[in-house]
């Protein structure tokens, strides 16, 4: 890893789909790290990605990003299925990894990146936006800070009906497609980062639809003492995707939680609090501040969602997948 003291990060992006446009275009608004590349497995499908947002360079290849001595950091924004081949690719390329959620489709794929990355001393994090955003980050305070007393009960969800196609990347098994890695990750990471990612007791449903993905799913995870997370997702119906995190002295609610604008505290018997974000940027541009905090200050891990939790997060995916006897074909 260089020295990337009183610089910018340099970054690169694998793939050129719609997360990976989203994460380009807050770039400019990231005060410690720029975009400079863009591959993709077309030269022409890079060309254009780099050309609409401003990058300097263009790889027709993956291997050919990765090995560019001016990028510090690869942000991978392709399909889950090749998450960590893709990661893998830039980790022996001595590159620090920012990785789109799912971190990768189970649990055993992880444990490989995460050895990976220590053996090579390589900054490594999963870019679960919203843990960044200044609504969530301020909703940790409170409960840091004690605001609504012992925490029993959080309830998350996030869902959307998405078109029906069978081929696309939400509905096909091929692709690691379904609400569970797709939708679901958000609450119960939202829960992870409460209550921690090692429940007692899982239980859960799931409707698996005609193509054999799970196209919504209810979980309830119990952590003992009274504490419950109860998390729905879905990606063939419409749910309101608020999270409410309930205490003994109060409650904190989050609107549409999962690209968070605003939090609000209700403690008993005090007036309501409310905390809203004004920022300019859809909000991808906070989890490229922390890769570059992270890679400035030497760090190999991100401390508001350390590679344990990640890897926990997946265990747990893996056991309610379990639960409902559901396998995608390349396992």
């Amino acid at each position: 890893m260089g020295d990337y003291t009183n610089k910018k990060i340099k970054w690169g992006i694998m793939g050129t789909g719609w997360i990976a446009e989203q994460f380009a275009k807050d770039l400019v608004h990231v005060g410690n790290g720029e975009g400079l590349a863009a591959g993709s497995r077309t030269l022409a499908s890079a060309e254009k990605f780099a050309e609409k947002f401003g990058l300097e360079r263009a790889y027709g290849s993956y291997e050919e990003l990765v090995n560019d001595p001016d990028i510090d950091a690869i942000y991978v924004a392709t399909p889950h299925p090749y998450h960590k081949e893709n990661v893998l690719t830039a980790l022996n390329a001595g590159k620090a990894v920012l990785c789109e959620k799912p971190f990768t489709v189970n649990s055993l794929e992880l444990e490989q990146l995460i050895s990976s990355a220590k053996q090579k001393k390589l900054f490594l994090m999963e870019a679960m936006w919203t843990r960044f955003l200044p609504p969530i980050v301020q909703v940790r305070k409170w409960l840091e800070d004690g605001r609504i007393g012992e925490v029993k009960l959080v309830k998350a969800e996030f869902g959307f009906r998405s078109d029906w196609n069978p081929q696309g990347r939400l509905l096909n098994p091929e692709l690691g497609g379904g609400a569970l890695l797709d939708a679901g990750i958000y609450p119960v990471s939202f829960a992870s980062m409460i209550f921690g990612s090692k429940p007692d007791k899982i239980w859960s449903t799931a409707e698996i639809g005609e193509t054999g993905v799970d196209e919504q799913f209810s979980i309830m995870l119990d952590y003992g003492q009274g504490k419950v997370a109860m998390l729905n997702g879905a990606v063939r119906l419409n749910l309101n995707n608020d999270a409410y995190i309930h205490g003994t002295e109060g409650m904190i609610h989050i609107p549409s939680f999962l690209n968070a604008k605003e939090a609000v505290l209700r403690v008993t018997g005090k007036e309501e609090e409310k905390y809203r974000d004004g920022r300019s940027s859809t909000g991808y541009a906070f989890e490229a501040e922390e890769v570059g905090y992270c890679l400035l200050e030497g760090l190999k891990e991100s401390p508001a969602i350390p590679l344990e939790e990640s890897l926990g997060i997946l265990k747990l995916l893996d056991e309610i997948r379990a639960q409902w006897g559901l396998k995608y074909p390349f396992e």
